[in-house]
């Protein structure tokens, strides 16, 4: 599958809305929640207000000039949150588009752009059932923390 990750235009943002929801992990036999979870405050720091804080930067996935996907970073006191100069990432891509290496990709782009950025390192949230732990390990993410359901995940940029 043929594929382009770019810098998510400042148009597009509202499209972190939809992209929040597609990035709740609903287990295969698990009823997704309702659309309107996102508007929970512990949600909406992911994406109120996007690209006006430091640390605010944010990448998409397109198909066939449909956007996909998408991967962006804050630093907030979210679910990964270690410290405040350390950007948390969240990332989303819509399920008929996974396991073709796009999510992958829009994680080493976004992980590339941060350590352009001068970041040291970056967080993230994700529960322990979620096939995508897989993918963070082999990018470099170590297990921080962790808790009954999820782990906090953080890559070191340093070189």
């Amino acid at each position: 599958m043929e594929y382009v990750i770019r810098d998510m235009d400042k148009l597009e943002y509202r499209l972190l809305e939809k992209f929040l929801y597609e990035a709740i992990f609903v287990p295969e036999e698990a009823v997704p929640p309702p659309e309107d979870i996102i508007k929970n405050p512990d949600l909406q720091v992911y994406i109120d207000g996007f690209g006006d804080k430091e640390g605010d930067l944010a990448v998409v996935a397109e198909v066939d000039k449909k956007i996909v996907g998408a991967a962006w970073t804050r630093i907030m006191n979210d679910y990964g949150h270690i410290d405040d100069e350390t950007p948390s990432i969240a990332i989303s891509l819509y399920k008929e588009y996974r396991g073709h290496g796009i999510g992958t990709a829009m994680m080493k782009e976004i992980l590339v752009r941060l350590k352009s950025r001068g970041y040291r390192k970056a967080s993230l949230s994700v529960q322990k059932a979620n096939y995508a732990v897989r993918m963070y390990l082999k990018l470099g993410f170590e297990i921080a923390d962790e808790n009954e359901e999820e782990y906090i995940m953080v890559c070191s940029l340093a070189q």
